[in-house]
């Protein structure tokens, strides 16, 4: 399992959903200087996030001898159904404000996206 290449490719790919939601509604020229300075706390967000409630699965069946492909099937559709539920309420409880939207569906499209790599991962 690489996670350094993980977190880097979910860095950008929640930069992207991020600033394409805010981006759909309107953007300012003067704003795209913070797309690359927002990198940073979108690192960190994606980081600790993967790192806390994704990798505890994969390193949990690497101890029990079970395979990329059954963390998956047991695990996946579960950690699915909460996220989405936990991204919805929090869009929910924001009154849909823009940068709220664009936060809670990058993260829930990049964890998706994260499990999807660590199980296509080449073992090393």
């Amino acid at each position: 399992m690489n996670i350094r290449d993980n977190l880097a490719k979910s860095c950008l790919l929640a930069t992207a959903i991020y600033w394409a939601v805010i981006g759909a509604k309107s953007i300012d020229p003067d704003v795209v200087p913070f797309v690359f300075l927002s990198m940073i706390p979108i690192f960190f967000c994606t980081s600790i996030v993967i790192l806390l409630t994704i990798c505890p699965f994969f390193w949990a069946a690497k101890d029990q001898s079970i395979t990329k492909v059954q963390v998956i099937k047991r695990c996946f559709p579960y950690y699915t159904i909460a996220s989405f539920g936990l991204c919805f309420l929090g869009i929910i409880s924001s009154d849909f404000s823009t940068y709220m939207v664009a936060f809670f569906s990058s993260a829930y499209i990049t964890t998706c996206q994260s499990w999807i790599w660590f199980a296509k991962d080449k073992p090393k």
